[in-house]
């Protein structure tokens, strides 16, 4: 059973563990404001981490696995661009980290990682063909096609967040227009929400945050709900209902056995799901939209476990 260290790089947190079948045995972390400078300091941030775990470790590390997100030409392991380091282009982090640590590494997208964690020892383990699919900031996806995880030679791979929801919307950091993302981001489920309250409309969230519209979080629209409030509870429906639009389009080109849902949203539980699985019976073609929509099971430590899982590609180059 190979053993390799998984490090998943996070808007707020770097979080490195080595990981032997599925299992974290050892994990620790750093802020990623403490490497923000630039892709050189992330480089030597994950290196002395990685010496750190290793130094601590009483066994043989094989391999390296990183996630990032961003757009990740594989398997060079060349990041084209990460959400949360400014300056990266065309960074040839595999190769520099291969260079200081001297043992395989492999580099990909943060939710692809995600996507063959859950695959594997998650809500997705025993199906040939899974979409994974993560709500948070942004909007990301992986696609387990035939038993093997999706990649492009070009790059970008099943960017759920950048199908469009309609033929006009708002603008997107992609180029596009309308893009799911620019509805169902954290952000931006917050913005929409923030522009009804001030129009106005009465909710029991004004209560929850005391008047303070700057103190919005998702969580507070969950306990919303939790009492009944109507304008909470729309903006899940309406979230919802544009993310299982996505989803039919998905099903209905790709069939796949099985629909993982992870991420920071989708901790808004049944007053997200139900909308996409009715809106996904609805748009997709039958029998499609009865395709199971599930909750993923590895929460925080399937970044870590998947990006492990890329570093064992790279056992045997």
């Amino acid at each position: 059973m190979n053993t390799s260290i998984g490090v998943d790089i996070g808007g707020t947190r770097v979080k490195l563990g080595i990981v032997r079948g599925g299992k974290i045995l050892l994990q620790q972390s750093f802020p990623t404001r403490t490497i923000a400078s630039g892709p050189e300091a992330l480089e030597r941030g994950i290196a002395a981490a990685v010496q750190g775990l290793r130094s601590v470790f009483r066994g043989r590390v094989e391999s390296l696995g990183v996630g990032v997100p961003g757009l990740v030409l594989y398997p060079q392991g060349i990041v084209q661009t990460c959400a949360n380091v400014p300056g990266w282009k065309e960074v040839p982090l595999r190769a520099r980290l291969q260079r200081r640590l001297k043992i395989p590494v492999r580099v990909d997208n943060d939710v692809h990682a995600m996507a063959l964690a859950e695959w594997r020892y998650g809500a997705g383990k025993g199906v040939r063909n899974l979409v994974c699919v993560t709500l948070g900031t942004g909007v990301g996806g992986g696609f387990i096609l035939d038993g093997r995880l999706y990649r492009s030679r070009l790059g970008p791979s099943a960017e759920i967040g950048h199908i469009p929801v309609g033929e006009k919307g708002p603008a997107c950091s992609c180029g596009g227009s309308a893009c799911l993302e620019r509805y169902v981001g954290n952000r931006d489920v917050i913005r929409l929400l923030r522009r009804r309250l001030e129009r106005g409309e009465k909710s029991r969230i004004l209560r929850l945050v005391d008047g303070r519209l700057d103190r919005l979080t998702p969580e507070v629209v969950d306990r919303a709900c939790a009492l009944g409030d109507r304008v909470a509870l729309e903006t899940w429906e309406e979230a919802g209902q544009k993310i299982g639009l996505v989803l039919a389009k998905v099903v209905n080109l790709l069939s796949p056995d099985r629909i993982v849902i992870g991420g920071g949203l989708a901790q808004a539980g049944r007053w997200l799901f139900e909308p996409i699985r009715r809106t996904l019976r609805e748009r997709a073609m039958r029998p499609l939209g009865n395709i199971p929509v599930v909750p993923a099971k590895l929460g925080m430590s399937a970044g870590v476990v998947g990006s492990a899982l890329l570093g064992q590609e790279a056992i045997g180059e």
